[in-house]
């Protein structure tokens, strides 16, 4: 099979040719460069109506002079996400193309396939992506038939949020590759231990955001602070908090695959970051050459091959383009049969991750037992270094989460919320000694009781001031005695802070929503559960919001 793939979700007018056969892929690409800030959509729609006419015949030409008139099997474009002039002017190309042809016509995804050329060139089964680009940045795994976002920015995209400081500083776009150069100058002339500039580093869960970042940097720049240094510090907490977040996702699923997809992948800080990460973890990575992860309709023909070899293919008169469409929106049809990246369990099923000493995207956790007080078990948490991170920032976040898990583990525990008894804090070393609770993590064990016993417990945490920061179904230890009912329990307050802003509360339960689609078999019941949970105790203002969160995501 041959396909012709079509893309201009936002400045690349491009078009590729895929040959399923030899794995060959030519693509042909004019991108649109502005005179000066960012892209513009209605001069990024211009140079799509005369670029791709163009990018489409080059490719048309050199497939017809080598596999003559009938080289095309299928013709597939990207249908969103994107800016809507721009996805018109490919949509109305590749409809005319399928039509002309008498072929086929895919419809796809621009995002998963940037998760899918990783995953094609790599080998990998089931991994989770990171996806970093210039409009968007999230972790997408498998579960179920659909990609699930486990993790996504809640307001700029990466890549935006760099061409932010950019702008501000009058360089050109794209800003990423200067902000690169910059960072590796100053890189060379720094002491390797020395300060960064002060920027914020906002991690809630496997969810992130960058818009304080770039203000944090605009304003640095006001100040006269060296640019140089604000492009590095810049990268070495931006790409931080998608390493950190990237971690997290293998936590959580029980993965041991990361693929790396979009544009602001092919920065080296990022690539060696979650190269340093994966291998520290035991886990494979793998980033695809540099033509597969800007804008290309090389990943578009390959995704689309796959697609219509399946049987995926849209008529002409349904095939309208969607601005918002979402990676979790898309059947994936293609992988039938694939076992899911997460791990978790559906209603009724149990799994039992036993005593084990346990290692999070954050810390070890060895299970002792004591030698006086009857031989109870603590759990010994030692939140470790990250090599990926600056020792700078890697000292400073330790250090302000071990003291945040002390301090808001108890204050729970006094607000009437079940959290472990903390006996011991060593903060130089990282260490917390605490009661060991449960015999599972939630993760392994969901049911409606206890997702609604955990949304209770959320709601007393609301009312008195603190935020857990991190409340997934990895956070919740599990007991079943054969004497009562079930217990949860709330753990890993390390991103705990004291907040009572309805914002921050929806926050955490978006959290925990995300966490359950992304381990659960059937999670609509189970957040249904968990809701009904939080409006027993909660104040109902907080589920209101919720949904306005739910609303912000990237692609709504």
């Amino acid at each position: 099979m041959r396909v012709l793939g079509i893309e201009g979700t936002a400045w690349c007018a491009s078009a590729a040719l895929y040959d399923a056969e030899t794995d060959a892929v030519l693509i042909e690409s004019d991108p649109y460069e502005p005179d000066s800030g960012g892209i513009h959509p209605r001069e990024a729609a211009e140079h799509m109506s005369e670029a791709i006419p163009e990018v489409v015949d080059a490719v048309l030409t050199a497939a017809e002079a080598e596999h003559g008139p009938d080289a095309i099997d299928a013709v597939a474009f990207s249908k969103g996400p994107g800016l809507g002039p721009c996805l018109r002017t490919v949509g109305t190309a590749a409809r005319a193309l399928a039509g002309t042809l008498d072929v086929p016509l895919v419809g796809v995804n621009h995002m998963v396939a940037h998760l899918e050329i990783g995953r094609h060139q790599s080998g990998f089964e089931n991994p989770v992506c990171l996806n970093a680009s210039g409009a968007n940045a999230h972790l997408l795994g498998y579960h179920d038939g659909r990609y699930r976002v486990l993790g996504e920015t809640m307001d700029a995209g990466v890549g935006n949020a760099i061409d932010k400081f950019t702008r501000h500083v009058g360089w050109d776009h794209p800003g990423g590759p200067k902000v690169e150069a910059a960072a590796a100058e100053a890189a060379a002339e720094r002491d390797a231990n020395g300060e960064l500039v002060d920027l914020p580093y906002v991690v809630k869960g496997m969810d992130f955001s960058f818009s304080g970042i770039s203000s944090a940097a605009n304003d640095a720049s006001d100040d006269e602070v060296l640019i140089g240094e604000i492009c590095f510090s810049l990268q070495e907490h931006v790409f931080a908090m998608l390493t950190e977040v990237s971690e997290r996702a293998l936590s959580l699923t029980g993965a041991d695959e990361l693929v790396l997809g979009g544009g602001v992948a092919q920065n080296d800080r990022l690539r060696e970051m979650l190269a340093t990460m994966c291998a520290a973890r035991g886990a494979d990575f793998h980033a695809p050459e540099s033509r597969f992860l800007r804008d290309n309709a090389g990943m578009i023909a390959v995704l689309g091959a796959k697609m219509a070899a399946a049987g995926d293919t849209v008529p002409i008169a349904d095939s309208a383009i969607d601005p918002k469409f979402r990676p979790d929106q898309v059947p994936v049809r293609w992988r039938d049969g694939d076992a899911s990246v997460a791990r978790g369990r559906g209603d009724g099923e149990r799994g039992d991750d036993g005593d084990a000493d346990r290692r999070g995207a954050e810390a070890t956790v060895e299970i002792a037992t004591a030698e006086s007080g009857g031989g109870a078990r603590h759990a010994i948490k030692r939140r470790v270094s990250k090599r990926y991170r600056h020792p700078e920032l890697d000292r400073a976040l330790r250090r302000d989460r071990t003291v945040a898990e002390a301090r808001l583990t108890s204050e729970a525990r006094q607000a009437g919320v079940p959290t472990p008894l903390v006996y011991d804090v060593d903060v130089p070393a990282g260490t917390l000694t605490l009661q060991h609770v449960g015999d599972r993590d939630l993760a392994a064990d969901l049911d409606g009781r206890l997702t609604a016993a955990v949304g209770r417990h959320l709601a007393r945490l609301h009312g008195a001031g603190i935020v857990h920061g991190d409340p997934t179904t990895r956070n919740v230890r599990v007991e079943r005695p054969e004497d009562g009912d079930a217990r949860a329990t709330l753990i890993d307050f390390g991103l705990a802070y004291h907040t009572g802003h309805v914002e921050d509360h929806a926050m955490d339960l978006h959290v925990f929503e995300g966490s359950i689609r992304a381990t659960a078999t059937a999670p609509g019941s189970l957040i249904e559960a968990f809701e009904a949970g939080y409006a027993e105790v909660g104040d109902g203002d907080v589920l209101d919001r919720l949904r306005e969160v739910e609303g912000r995501g990237r692609y709504r």
